[in-house]
């Protein structure tokens, strides 16, 4: 799994991934494990990482990172939007979301990134082709540790959220960290796998992150919502600690 995060393109993994999925998942089913986001059941997940291997990690049937289904659990608990008739922009859009949301009838539902195939829109995060206050949700994943200028994407994404919406953009915390790190001097891949944790970051998030959203005019919480769960369920959905990024217009 290391080998073919660090040396296949991401859009590539994406198609072939389309193919070998329902045989993988037909493999590993059992009822150790269970991703909330559809339901499904498997003996074991599948290790994942470029760096540091996280075990039972991916789930083999949906793609699901530890994450994902910690987020799923949080939307179809904590709020109303995945039964809410709303105008939903999905940054980088994570195959294991996109079937589940392009299903719903009541989204107005738009993806957009620059490269990935299941993309309506190629865009730049920092330059979007989308009007003033069109949406009400905007769902951004683990995007912004990729973007040199990320208070200029942040900016673009506060444009085009309506007032009153939210945005949740997740992305790589070390909390260990007071302060955020980046270094644009740093531009070798393995370098950067190295201190940034993946070839294709370019900073290190640290407990400052909501200030980089406040920053930018949205009024932002991390809510750390494994804290939420119970042993069983954090055991059950093979959850990590992690945190929610709520931010709001």
């Amino acid at each position: 799994m290391k080998l073919l995060l660090n040396f296949f393109p991401r859009p590539w993994l994406i198609h072939l991934s389309i193919w070998f999925r329902p045989l993988i998942k037909w493999y590993f089913k059992g009822h150790r494990f269970t991703d909330p986001i559809d339901g499904s059941s498997y003996r074991r997940f599948l290790p994942y990482g470029y760096q540091k291997i996280r075990e039972n990690a991916l789930c083999p049937g949906t793609l699901s990172l530890e994450r994902h289904r910690l987020l799923w659990l949080y939307l179809e608990r904590e709020t109303s939007f995945l039964t809410d008739s709303i105008k939903v922009l999905h940054v980088a859009p994570e195959q294991v979301f996109y079937q589940k949301f392009r299903s719903f009838s009541h989204w107005d539902y738009t993806t957009t990134d620059l490269y990935s195939p299941l993309a309506d829109v190629k865009a730049d995060l920092r330059k979007l082709p989308f009007e003033d206050h069109a949406y009400d949700l905007i769902l951004c994943n683990h995007v912004l540790e990729h973007i040199p200028d990320h208070l200029q994407a942040l900016s673009e994404l506060y444009r085009v959220l309506k007032k009153g919406g939210t945005l949740i953009a997740q992305v790589p915390l070390d909390l260990n960290r007071e302060k955020t790190f980046e270094d644009p001097t740093i531009t070798d891949p393995q370098e950067r796998s190295r201190i940034f944790g993946q070839y294709d970051h370019v900073r290190i998030y640290g407990k400052d992150y909501s200030d980089f959203l406040n920053q930018t005019g949205f009024s932002s919480q991390c809510i750390p919502y494994t804290e939420q769960l119970t042993k069983k369920e954090i055991d059950t959905y093979a959850l990590q600690y992690d945190s929610i990024p709520v931010a709001k217009k």
